[in-house]
């Protein structure tokens, strides 16, 4: 019988104890990626060597264009821009009638077929490009060389430089 009373009771129980349910909790996560540009081979030298021409002593437009020089970089934001600026090629001597003291170039640098470029003739960077997401090789070409009025070169040494910047950007 006791039995009997202990199996009859099972059912009771059951009802009048609470149901067990599933219950959830949440741990969400996040962080963030901060856009950025970075130069991973920033410097690069073009060295033109002899810019007259043995002739005549005017210059050699073939000594600079044409001449390239790599740099390498990436940038992670999709809106990232590249610019270009350059100063002109010049010698600290003063020129006479008749001679040039400086040569004026165009620089283009390019990233994924993506072209920025800025002529030596107007101050102040060239329009910036899109280059958007890359990571790789930035070529930069010289052309257009040219003196001011075609005359003799003046004697010494001749400096000038391209900067690329690179702008991030989402």
């Amino acid at each position: 019988m006791r039995k009997l009373l202990i199996l009859a009771a099972l059912p009771a129980l059951a009802v009048a104890s609470p149901a067990l349910a599933q219950v959830e909790g949440r741990v969400d996560i996040d962080g963030s990626v901060a856009t950025r540009c970075l130069f991973t081979l920033p410097n690069a030298t073009i060295s033109l060597g002899e810019l007259s021409l043995t002739s005549n002593g005017k210059l050699d437009a073939a000594k600079v264009n044409g001449r390239t020089a790599t740099l390498s970089g990436w940038c992670n934001g999709a809106a990232s821009t590249m610019t270009v600026t350059t100063t002109q090629l010049t010698t600290g001597t003063a020129a006479m009638t008749g001679f040039d003291n400086r040569v004026d170039y165009t620089a283009q640098a390019t990233v994924n077929s993506v072209p920025a470029l800025d002529s030596s003739l107007t101050a102040g960077a060239g329009a910036a490009a899109t280059v958007g997401l890359f990571s790789g090789d930035i070529t930069v070409l010289l052309s257009a060389a040219a003196s001011p009025t075609g005359g003799i070169m003046v004697a010494g040494a001749y400096t000038g430089n391209v900067k690329v910047t690179l702008t991030p950007a989402l």
